[in-house]
């Protein structure tokens, strides 16, 4: 494989891209696998080991179980491009086929207004043609008999399209495929952004190296530290790093099928894990993480997580932990859901930031997007104009109940 440049070709781009790991590459492949696209684009990635990446990190799930019809169907998106990755690749020999586990995801719910809003929810995915079932306590403990039942009232659950896949391998093959149809990446950092006399436009971007580089599109595909590149334009977002623990364990009595992706009504979630299972939660105390804080916090894996799953599956309570480590969310705090499209006053500059966890799952169709409105200057295949930023300029959330 090529070595990155530390320098760029050429003093202006039609496309700089502000990020090269999932988002930066997906919007780099969308745009040059495009016929209708012609122009340069450059992608700076600060660290091309992207050993800390939210996608080096990630759990790389994907779930059609959303409130909010759009992101039902950018999951459909999602899961129709890893099924048939290979054919969207062109057919290339090289390219593996990922597989998508479908064990799908188990909401349960302990309170009857829980229950009311699964059942609103299974109901819109339902027309959207997912595989969501409502499920009743008793229907739960037929299907999966090792859960503990005693306070759960109902539950949703899609084993179809829905549950794990290997999104790096959809990150490795766009990044090659991209840099192969003409894209060049840099490892440099950009560091300052020059606007024109209005302020309407960034016309060039000042790399950590000392060149400046003109270009005709700015795309912030920064991961958590998307304020940090936003800011270089004068722009502020509702984006930071939150720190999300996931950990890998052994069971003395392995269950004897597949483990949905369950969401326990602590908020808790584990999942069968090839012969392992892994489990992950948010922390109780939630703030803004350093960008650079992965350490990890063995308590909440003693304290929190263990006692969670072994009192709703009690085949875990001999466990054994064997991995662990501590990622970053882009966290929107707004709304805790995707910001894309351009800016309101600075019209070149284009976000695709702040997806909160949800990231992997979206990168198909949000690639596709980002690429479609710099190619034709709206979206397309979906209208993903929902996502826009200026619902956080008017302070206007976008409702998505299905968050994790």
């Amino acid at each position: 494989m090529t070595t990155p440049l530390a320098t760029p070709k050429q003093s202006s781009y039609d496309v700089v891209i502000v990020g090269g790991a999932m988002y930066g590459s997906s919007v780099a492949w969308f745009l040059t696998n495009n016929p209708d696209f012609n122009g340069s684009v450059l992608v700076v990635e600060r660290d091309p080991t992207y050993e800390f990446a939210s996608t080096s990190l990630t759990n790389s799930c994907i779930r059609q179980q959303f409130s909010a019809e759009i992101n039902v169907r950018i999951s459909q998106f999602g899961a129709d491009f890893v099924k048939n990755f290979q054919a969207y690749m062109g057919n290339d020999p090289r390219v593996p086929q990922p597989v998508l586990q479908s064990f799908g995801y188990m909401y349960l719910a302990d309170t009857q207004a829980f229950a009311d809003v699964l059942k609103e929810a299974q109901q819109t995915q339902v027309a959207c043609g997912a595989g969501t079932k409502h499920m009743t306590a008793e229907e739960i403990k037929r299907d999966y008999p090792f859960y503990k039942m005693d306070d759960i009232i109902a539950g949703n659950h899609n084993l179809i399209d829905e549950g794990y896949f290997d999104g790096n391998t959809l990150f490795d093959w766009w990044k090659r495929s991209a840099r192969e149809k003409g894209a060049e990446y840099l490892t440099n950092e950009v560091v300052a952004m020059t606007k024109n006399a209005n302020g309407t436009r960034v016309e060039s971007v000042t790399l950590k190296s000392g060149d400046i580089v003109s270009c005709g599109t700015v795309v912030n595909a920064s991961g958590p530290r998307a304020v940090l590149t936003s800011r270089m334009a004068g722009i502020e977002i509702p984006v930071e790093p939150r720190k999300r623990y996931t950990f890998i364990f052994a069971a003395e009595q392995p269950l004897d099928r597949d483990l949905p992706l369950t969401i326990d009504p602590t908020g808790v979630h584990m999942r069968t894990d090839g012969t392992y299972y892994l489990a992950g939660c948010p922390p109780d105390v939630d703030p803004a993480a350093d960008y650079d804080d992965f350490e990890q916090d063995h308590t909440i894996w003693e304290d929190k997580v263990w006692p969670i799953i072994a009192n709703r599956i009690p085949q875990f309570e001999a466990i054994k932990l064997v991995n662990s480590w501590a990622g970053h969310y882009a966290f929107n705090t707004l709304d805790q859901n995707a910001i894309l499209g351009r800016h309101t006053q600075v019209d070149n500059f284009i976000f695709a930031n702040g997806f909160s966890g949800h990231g992997f799952q979206q990168s198909p169709a949000m690639g596709r997007g980002t690429a479609e409105l710099i190619t034709y200057g709206e979206f397309r295949a979906l209208d993903l104009t929902p996502f826009n930023y200026e619902r956080i300029e008017k302070n206007e959330p976008f409702v998505e109940k299905a968050v994790i």
